[in-house]
C-alpha cells in the first residue's frame, strides 16, 4: 500500500501536512555491528525457550531483533542488547513489548536502504520502548492499523518520511520522543478519530514539519513537548487525500513553539509553504489551542488559515458530520466534486498562550473567500502584541459576543503562494545537530514486559501550564 500523497501546491492555499503510509515490507536483517556479518534468520532457534520463559534477548537467544520477535508469543518481551542492528523489523503478533536496555546505544540503522525500523502492522497493543533508529528511507518507528500502541523513549534521526509516525491507529501513547531529520514531520499522528491518542515530552527538531496529523482528532492531545528549528512548527490539517476527515478536536496545550523558520531542513512541498509559522491549523475544526508558549516566528506565531484541495476526493462534511467516527466514515462512499474545495478553519479556541517576536502576526485567522467572521473561531486570555484581523480578541472572544470590524487587518494568507521559499535539502545529507545522549527509560533492564493495554495514559491538563522559556 502506498498512501503517500503530496497535495497540488501550485493550488493549494495552504500549508499542510502529512502523507500518508504504509512502503515496502522488505525486512534485511543482519547481526549488530560488532560482528558486522550478515546473517541468515532462518536457521534462527525456534521456540526451543522454555514456556516459562517470556523474555528473548538479542543477541543471546536469537541473533536478530526480527528472529526474537518472530518467535515471541502475547504477552512477551524482546530484550534488545546494546548493538547496531541494520534491520527493518516488521510486528505482527500482538501485546509485545520490545525494549532496548540502552535508548543511546540500541540502534537500528537503515544504512539509507532500508524502509522502516520498526513497523507495527495492525498488530495490538504492541510497545516499543527505549532505542534510536536512523537513516531508514522511510520511518523511524510506524504503527499502521493498530488498536493500542505505545512508543516510549524512542530516538528517530534522519529518515525519509516521518520519525514516529501512528497512521490509522487508535488508543495510544507516544512519549520521551526525540525526533529529528524527518522531510515530513518528525511526529505525526494521522487519519483517526476519536484518536484517543497522547503525544508527552517530544522534542522534534530540523524535520520539515514538527508534528503533523492529517484528519486525525477526538481525545488527541499534544502536550508538554518541543518544537523548534523545522520550517514549520505544529500543523494539523484537514484534507479528503485521506480518510476520515476533517482534522478536528485536537487539544494543544502546555508546549513550546520556537524558531521554526529553518532552511535547511529537508522538505515535502506543503512544509516549504508553512516555513515561519508556529501553530498552524489548516483547514481544522473544534481544536483547542491553550498554554502554549510560541516565538520567533517569521510568519505566524498561532495561524487559522485555510486549505485549498486541488482534486478532491470528497467535499469538506457540514458541522453536523463533524462527530461521525472514522469506522463510520469509512464506510462512506465519497462524492468527488470535480472541482476544488475550500477547507476552512472553524471553530477553534485559542486561550491562555503567550505569543512575542512573530515578525509578521501573532495571532492569525483568515480564509480564501470565506467571511471570517462566520467561521466560529474565538481568542481569549493570550499575552499578544498583533492580530490579523486587529484587536482579535474583542472581535472574537470565547464564550462572549464580540464587536468590531472584521475588515480592519485583514490577511491575504493566498499572497504565501507567490512567495519564493528555500528548497529542500536531501535528508541524507542535510545539516542535523549531533544527536547528543537522550534520556533513559529508568529500569529497563529488570521492569516486567508491558504491552499498550493501558494507554492512553490519564492527563491532568489543569495543571499544565505555560512553559518557561530557555535561557
Amino acid at each position: 500500500m502506498n498512501r503517500r500523497l503530496v497535495a497540488s501546491v501550485a493550488a493549494a492555499v495552504l500549508i499542510l501536512v502529512a502523507c500518508g503510509a504504509d512502503k515496502s515490507a522488505t525486512t534485511t536483517t543482519s547481526a549488530p555491528s560488532t560482528t558486522a556479518v550478515a546473517v541468515d534468520t532462518t536457521n534462527a532457534p525456534e521456540t526451543t525457550v522454555e514456556a516459562a520463559k517470556t523474555t528473548l534477548t538479542v543477541p543471546d537467544d536469537y541473533p536478530t531483533i526480527q528472529a526474537a520477535v518472530d518467535a515471541a508469543k502475547p504477552g512477551y518481551l524482546v530484550l534488545v542488547k546494546p548493538g547496531t542492528y541494520h534491520e527493518a523489523v516488521n510486528v505482527t503478533t500482538d501485546d509485545l513489548t520490545i525494549r532496548g536496555l540502552d535508548r543511546n546505544t540500541v540502534v537500528l540503522d537503515g544504512k539509507f536502504e532500508l524502509d522502516n525500523g520498526v513497523r507495527v502492522l495492525a498488530a495490538k497493543h504492541v510497545a516499543v520502548e527505549n532505542m534510536t533508529a536512523q537513516n531508514y528511507t522511510h520511518n523511524g518507528f510506524f504503527w499502521t492499523g493498530v488498536d493500542g500502541y505505545r512508543g516510549s523513549y524512542l530516538t528517530s534521526y534522519r529518515t525519509g518520511d516521518y520519525g514516529v509516525y501512528a497512521f490509522d491507529s487508535i488508543n495510544g501513547q507516544l512519549e520521551h520522543i526525540y525526533a529529528a531529520g524527518s522531510p515530513d514531520a518528525g511526529v505525526y499522528i494521522g487519519e483517526c478519530f476519536p484518536c484517543n491518542a497522547v503525544l508527552d515530552d517530544a522534542v522534534s527538531e530540523h524535520n520539515g514539519l514538527g508534528y503533523s496529523g492529517t484528519n486525525s482528532g477526538g481525545n488527541l492531545l499534544i502536550i508538554n513537548s518541543t518544537f523548534r528549528f523545522n520550517r514549520a512548527g505544529v500543523v494539523p490539517n484537514s484534507g479528503s487525500y485521506e480518510l476520515c476527515y476533517p482534522n478536528r478536536e485536537t487539544t494543544i496545550v502546555g508546549n513550546l513553539v520556537y524558531s521554526n523558520n529553518q532552511a535547511d531542513t529537508p522538505s515535502i512541498d506543503v512544509a516549504l509553504l508553512a516555513m515561519g509559522n508556529g501553530i498552524l491549523v489548516a483547514g481544522g475544526v473544534k481544536n483547542d489551542i491553550e498554554r502554549n508558549l510560541v516565538y520567533d516566528h517569521d510568519k505566524s506565531g498561532i495561524g487559522l488559515v485555510p486549505y485549498l484541495e486541488d482534486d478532491p476526493n470528497d467535499s469538506p462534511p457540514p458541522p453536523e458530520k463533524w462527530s461521525t467516527t472514522c469506522v463510520d466514515s469509512k464506510t462512506q462512499k465519497p462524492a468527488k466534486p470535480g472541482k476544488a474545495v475550500l477547507w476552512d478553519s472553524q471553530r477553534n479556541r485559542v486561550i491562555g498562550n503567550v505569543l512575542s517576536d512573530n515578525r509578521q502576526i501573532d495571532l492569525l485567522v483568515a480564509s480564501a473567500g470565506t467571511d471570517v467572521s462566520t467561521l466560529g473561531n474565538c481568542f481569549s486570555d493570550n499575552t499578544f502584541t498583533s492580530s490579523a484581523p486587529n484587536k482579535i480578541e474583542t472581535l472574537a472572544p470565547c464564550d462572549a459576543t464580540g464587536t468590531g470590524d472584521w475588515k480592519d487587518g485583514e490577511y491575504n494568507v493566498a499572497a504565501w503562494l507567490g512567495e519564493t521559499h528555500p528548497p529542500s535539502v536531501d535528508w541524507k545529507t542535510a545539516t542535523l545537530p549531533p544527536l547528543q545522549p537522550q534520556t533513559n527509560m529508568p529500569d529497563a533492564a529488570t521492569a516486567p514486559a508491558h504491552p499498550a493495554t493501558d494507554v492512553p495514559f490519564k492527563v491532568d491538563l489543569a495543571a499544565i501550564k505555560v512553559p518557561t522559556k530557555p535561557a
